[in-house]
């Protein structure tokens, strides 16, 4: 008989070993399932027989595909708020998973999208596989990147989380260890085996070996690691650090265009087609995240970039476009990076208005919005799911 509660929960030894289970849809989380693993994790920092936790997803499509959009872009075309509270409890989520105090293991196999990287990438032991597909999409449905991505894509190599940010591409499994979105390469054949070695009850204290007594969490991951298929961006991070480097979009856009590389002019055709706002404000973000001092004071940023997201016109567009109808022809509002103006881009970060709670994680204040101004808008340059 099927189980059809949205996350299973199975301890085995001293690992909690949580489940993702909505495999029809792509394991896209809920409000409920978002409140369910906070549950979950806050008993299993309590309980002193819980020495480890295991984050999987059912099904071999994917761990998560991000938060469920159908339901957000409904809640939006009602002027709901609902959107709002489930965001609220995903970033403290996000938080809690990367401040969590023991070894938590996320599986990382298959497709991993905007929520479903928040639940895993901010993990201690993060494992990807030959098939996983890592993205932060949100500028194609006019959207931007949250759920601490920005910080994450701040903190990759020279321009690269620059160029994932505002084309929203997915990677492989190399290319999300290269990014630090990722630890371990484990090989999808090798999973079950490693499910069940975590799950062991511990033997008594001996030397480390690879599934043995005494081996540490992280050593019984590692036995299993391999070296991944080689990826792409390692051999195009001259171009990419180069255009990605310019201060505006526009001036990103002329850099791709300008530099020879017909990888880049293909890039620099995809990025016209989304949406020129969220382009803009994901550049701000992601530039603003390197910023801050602490992934809490980055999720309080972006929860104020994602309530004002959340109202425009762009993301009920992006998403009627790419996932309801499918025509996949959206029409922006403002149709242009020419149109979109240094104060429309500013006011995404300036703090909620009366009536608004702030997500407030961070200790002190987190009004960054006129700290930073100056020193990024000589276009909406600077700046992020």
């Amino acid at each position: 008989m099927n189980d059809d509660r949205p996350v299973l929960l199975e301890t085995r030894g001293t690992c909690m070993h949580l489940t993702l289970n909505r495999p029809r849809a792509l394991n896209a989380l809920s409000h409920t399932m978002v409140r369910l693993l906070d549950e979950a994790l806050a008993r299993a920092e309590q309980d002193e027989a819980i020495a480890s936790v295991l984050l999987s997803g059912a099904g071999d499509r994917g761990l998560c595909a991000g938060g469920d959009i159908r339901a957000l872009h409904d809640d939006a075309r009602a002027s709901g708020r609902a959107s709002l509270e489930f965001w609220r409890d995903e970033y403290r989520l996000n938080a809690r998973i990367a401040r969590f105090p023991k070894p938590y293991v996320a599986l990382m196999d298959g497709i991993v999208m905007g929520g479903g990287v928040g639940v895993s990438a901010h993990a201690g032991i993060r494992v990807v596989t030959e098939r996983s597909r890592v993205a932060m999409p949100e500028t194609a449905i006019g959207f931007v990147p949250d759920v601490g991505g920005t910080r994450l894509l701040a903190a990759a190599p020279g321009e690269l989380g620059t160029h994932l940010a505002l084309t929203g591409r997915s990677v492989g499994a190399a290319d999300a260890i290269l990014c630090g979105l990722a630890d371990h390469h484990v090989p999808v054949r090798l999973l079950p085996a490693l499910t069940e070695s975590l799950g062991r009850p511990p033997g008594p204290p001996g030397p480390p070996g690879p599934t043995g007594p005494g081996t540490s969490v992280a050593d019984i991951v590692q036995g299993y690691a391999t070296d991944p298929p080689a990826g792409d961006l390692a051999g195009q991070r001259d171009w990419i650090d180069h255009c990605y480097a310019a201060d505006t979009v526009e001036d990103i856009i002329r850099k791709l265009r300008a530099s020879g590389v017909p990888a880049a002019q293909t890039v620099a055709d995809e990025l016209l087609t989304k949406s020129p706002l969220a382009l803009k404000v994901t550049l701000a973000a992601v530039r603003r995240a390197a910023r801050l001092d602490s992934l809490e004071a980055v999720l309080d940023q972006e929860f104020r970039v994602s309530s004002r997201a959340f109202e425009h016109p762009d993301f009920v567009e992006g998403v009627r476009a790419r996932i309801v109808d499918k025509d996949n022809a959206p029409q922006w509002k403002p149709g242009s990076l020419a149109e979109v103006d240094d104060q429309e881009v500013a006011r995404f970060f300036a703090p909620l208005g009366p009536g608004e709670q702030e997500l407030a994680l961070a200790p002190g204040p987190a009004d960054t919005s006129a700290r930073d101004g100056q020193d990024e808008q000589g276009g909406q340059d600077e700046q992020g799911g």
